[in-house]
């Protein structure tokens, strides 16, 4: 079974900014395409972005687009996700997933059901 950390949370005030990383335990991860999800207390898992395996494609959920931009370093074998212009509605655990393929230019789908593999999660509040 893959794991992975999600670090990088925390609590920020409302306008400010927080990086998040996720990082896999003992594999590498350049061949995962790789989403971002969070979940609010009382709500359903709600997909952020995600990210081919090269990196060079990206999606973004409506919500977020234009506010957090995820991206990835093969070479040091992260995935991020860039939160700006934080809200308290963003208040949620976030937890990263991989997608298993042979495609490396593919970019999944903002459906929790295409991934394979979810880490543990990472809190992150943002007070008004």
């Amino acid at each position: 079974q893959l794991q992975f950390v999600e670090s990088g949370g925390g609590l920020v005030q409302a306008g400010g900014s927080l990086r998040l990383l996720c990082t896999p335990s003992g594999f590498s991860l350049d061949t995962y395409a790789i989403g971002w999800f969070r979940q609010a207390p009382g709500q359903g898992r709600e997909a952020i972005a995600s990210i081919s395996a090269s990196g060079s494609s990206t999606n973004h959920a409506d919500s977020v687009k234009g506010r957090f931009t995820i991206s990835r370093d093969n070479a040091m074998n992260a995935v991020y996700l860039q939160m700006n212009s934080l809200k308290p509605e963003d208040t949620a655990v976030y937890y990263c997933a991989a997608k298993a393929g042979n495609n490396r230019y593919y970019v999944p789908n903002l459906n929790p059901l295409e991934f394979d593999y979810w880490g543990q999660g990472a809190q992150v509040t943002v007070s008004s």
